[in-house]
C-alpha cells in the first residue's frame, strides 16, 4: 500500500476531484463542520494525503497534526501553502500512533479505515489517543448492500480506474484497488458497530452521495 501510494501520490488531488465529479472537497468540509472544533482543540487527522482535511480543521481554529503512511504524500502535504496553519505532518502507521494516551480532542481520517490491513487495530490505536468524550469521524466509500447498486458501482470504479491508470501511468492496475479495497470493507455501518464494541459510544452513519459514500461519527466512552 505504501509503494502504491507513493505511485500515485503527485496525482492525488487530481483523481479524487475526477472520480468524485468534483465533490470530494465539499465532502471533506461536511466532516470538518460534523466535528465542531473549537479554537485550540487538538485534532489528529490520519491517512491525511496531501492534507485537505487538516487544512479544514486548522481553518475552523484546531491544532492539527497530520499523518500518512506515505512519506510522499506528507512532503506534498507540506509543500502546500496552507502548512503554515498545521501543527506538523508526520509519517506514520496508523496502526501504531507515535502519540500519546488521550493527545487529542478529535480524529478524523478520509479514506483511511478502508486500506488498513485490519480495522480493529487501527480502532484501538484511535480510541487510545483521543481523550474520553473526545469524537472521531471517517470518511469513505461505503459498500452498497444491494447486490446490484454494489455491482454497477464498482464497475464504475473499475472501468473509470482503469482508464485513468493507463492515462496517467500507463498501468490500467493503476487505480484498481478502489474497487477491490470496496469489495473487501465491511461497509459503513459494521464499522460502525466495530466502534461499539471496541470503546465508542453514540456510533452512528450519515450517508453521503446517496449511501455510496458515507461518514462514520463515534465518541470515545469517557
Amino acid at each position: 500500500m505504501r509503494r502504491l501510494f507513493h505511485t500515485i501520490a503527485g496525482r492525488y488531488d487530481l483523481i479524487t476531484v475526477l472520480l468524485s465529479f468534483g465533490l470530494d472537497r465539499r465532502w471533506k468540509e461536511r466532516l470538518a463542520d460534523l466535528a465542531r472544533v473549537e479554537p485550540g482543540m487538538r485534532a489528529l487527522d490520519l491517512a491525511c494525503g496531501t492534507g485537505d482535511i487538516a487544512f479544514a480543521l486548522a481553518a475552523r481554529g484546531a491544532r492539527v497534526t497530520g499523518l500518512d503512511i506515505t512519506h510522499r504524500m506528507v512532503q506534498l502535504a507540506r509543500a502546500k501553502p496552507q502548512a503554515s496553519r498545521v501543527s506538523g505532518f508526520v509519517t506514520g502507521d496508523m496502526m501504531a500512533l507515535p502519540f500519546a494516551d488521550a493527545a487529542f480532542d478529535v480524529v478524523t481520517t478520509g479514506y483511511g479505515i478502508r486500506n488498513v490491513p485490519r480495522i480493529e487495530p487501527a480502532i484501538e490505536e484511535i480510541r487510545r489517543v483521543l481523550r474520553p468524550g473526545g469524537v472521531l469521524l471517517s470518511l469513505d466509500f461505503d459498500r452498497p448492500s444491494n447486490a446490484l447498486v454494489r455491482g454497477v458501482y464498482l464497475g464504475y470504479l473499475t472501468i473509470v480506474g482503469s482508464a485513468l491508470g493507463w492515462f496517467l501511468h500507463r498501468d490500467p492496475d493503476t487505480y484498481r484497488y478502489i474497487p477491490a479495497s470496496i469489495a473487501r470493507y465491511p461497509g459503513a455501518r459494521a464499522v460502525s458497530r466495530m466502534l461499539e464494541q471496541n470503546g465508542f459510544e453514540d456510533s452512528r452513519v450519515i450517508p453521503v452521495l446517496g449511501g455510496l459514500m458515507g461518514i462514520n461519527l463515534a465518541r470515545r466512552l469517557r
